[in-house]
């Protein structure tokens, strides 16, 4: 697929990668971009259409459904971490609610117009899934459960003809990015990789310096291959007209 004339859907738009993701979205050729945020947003762009979008909140979600008339790729973004420590159980739960459940009430909510436009479902992840970061533990977790849901939903979303793709990033210069002195890659260079990598058709996108050095290692994984055997169980079901 590209993103000429497609219809596109950031939730988290406001700042960091989902603001430039927002961006790179208009630089190719998207004919409209919902850019959902807490807070109002202004886009001088008359492609961008900001939504109000809490994705805890079930009433926002619905609202944004109501408001998009036709929908072909959904990125779920919006995140949060909170640097908390495991025994923090308020921390893990804040962090299961917007990462986890967040993206999984969005997408549900959106289902039915990405299913009629055979359409794309990104999400945001991060290396935390595949190992814990002992900075943020549970963040680490709720990572890891949101990409369990993305291959989950990669299996029994084939049959619909809807893509389904986890970005497994590492260190992003962000305001939620590692609050170590490491190198960190631009969110703009991240937003860049992501959408070259799901024109790609890549189902795992590992799109900064350090992710990249995994990537060709996680394809051809023992992990991976059980992924495919797994999905392999999955009935497909019938494309409704």
């Amino acid at each position: 697929m590209t993103f000429a004339d497609r219809s596109v859907l950031v939730t988290g738009a406001n700042r960091g990668i989902g603001q430039a993701l927002v961006e790179e979205a208009l630089r190719r050729g998207a004919k409209r971009v919902y850019a959902g945020t807490r807070p109002p947003l202004a886009h001088p762009d008359e492609r961008v259409t900001p939504l109000t979008l809490d994705v805890t909140d079930a009433a926002q979600i619905q609202a944004a459904v109501e408001s998009v008339a036709s929908l072909d790729v959904l990125i779920n973004n919006a995140g949060v971490g909170l640097y908390a420590d495991l025994s923090d159980r308020a921390a893990l739960e804040q962090h299961l609610a917007v990462n986890l459940f967040g993206s999984y009430d969005t997408t549900q909510a959106f289902l039915p117009l990405l299913t009629r436009s055979r359409g794309t479902i990104v999400n945001v992840l991060s290396l935390a899934a595949l190992a814990p970061v002992p900075l943020d533990p549970t963040y680490s977790i709720s990572k890891a459960a949101a990409f369990s849901l993305t291959q989950s939903l990669r299996a029994a979303l084939a049959g619909r003809g809807v893509a389904v793709h986890a970005v497994l990033s590492g260190p992003v210069d962000t305001d939620m990015g590692p609050r170590i002195d490491i190198p960190k890659a631009s969110v703009e260079s991240v937003a860049l990789a992501i959408l070259d990598a799901v024109e790609n058709g890549d189902e795992e996108i590992f799109p900064d310096p350090l992710s990249a050095s995994m990537a060709e290692g996680w394809r051809d994984s023992a992990s991976k291959a059980l992924e495919r055997q797994m999905a392999a169980f999955v009935q497909a079901e019938p494309i409704s007209s």
